[in-house]
């Protein structure tokens, strides 16, 4: 039981919507009505405000680590860790998912929410720093050669499991972000259809 509540308090915790929640209090503006009506970082920036987008990137990439010192401490607190024989590797696995899903399904939203990029690059650095830098960077590169975050995104989620093969970051953890990158695809269905028609909106990246 007490497994079950540490992961319903991360859930919860991870489906606050960052983006929405900055736009609102600084902005006094709903971010779902701006642009692609989504609650990410990208859309954030579409409002005008590169603090707040920059804000939203670094609070939804710090979710899967909110999930996990949540579930840890909560394991350690009531001794549960070896009972339930999950070490710290595994707890970080079982964080990755419940950030994963409590940022792309939240409950404070209908289960509307963003599409998890910024969070999966946050759980990238749980693993390993280098690999999520490298992953990163391929996003960057990408977005300002083409002004197109969805393309970014996708390309770089496309890289990260062969980076994560480059950089020796294990096979359960590789085959946890196969199934993310399919995940984060399958969200980037109305981006992909508006690439291909060449209607996906730019963004605008300064220094």
């Amino acid at each position: 039981m007490i497994i079950y509540v540490a992961i319903l308090i991360a859930y919860l915790a991870c489906s606050i919507p960052m983006g929405l929640v900055l736009t609102r209090i600084f902005l006094k503006q709903d971010v779902r009505k701006v642009g692609s009506g989504n609650i990410g970082a990208t859309n954030v920036l579409r409002t005008g405000s590169k603090a707040l987008a920059a804000a939203t990137l670094v609070l939804d990439a710090l979710k899967p680590w909110m999930a996990y010192y949540i579930i840890r401490i909560i394991l350690f607190y009531y001794d549960l860790q070896g009972l339930v024989n999950i070490g710290p590797g595994n707890i970080k696995i079982l964080a990755v998912v419940v950030a994963m899903i409590g940022h792309t399904f939240p409950i404070y939203l209908k289960f509307k929410g963003g599409k998890g990029v910024a969070t999966a690059l946050g759980a990238m650095f749980l693993f390993s720093p280098v690999w999520a830098l490298a992953s990163f960077s391929v996003w960057l590169f990408i977005a300002f050669a083409f002004k197109k975050s969805s393309l970014a995104a996708l390309v770089a989620a496309i890289c990260v499991p062969v980076l994560g093969w480059v950089f020796g970051v294990g096979n359960d953890v590789i085959a946890l972000f196969v199934a993310l990158v399919i995940f984060v695809i399958a969200r980037h269905t109305g981006n992909i259809l508006r690439l291909v028609k060449g209607e996906e909106s730019n963004i605008k990246l300064g220094k």
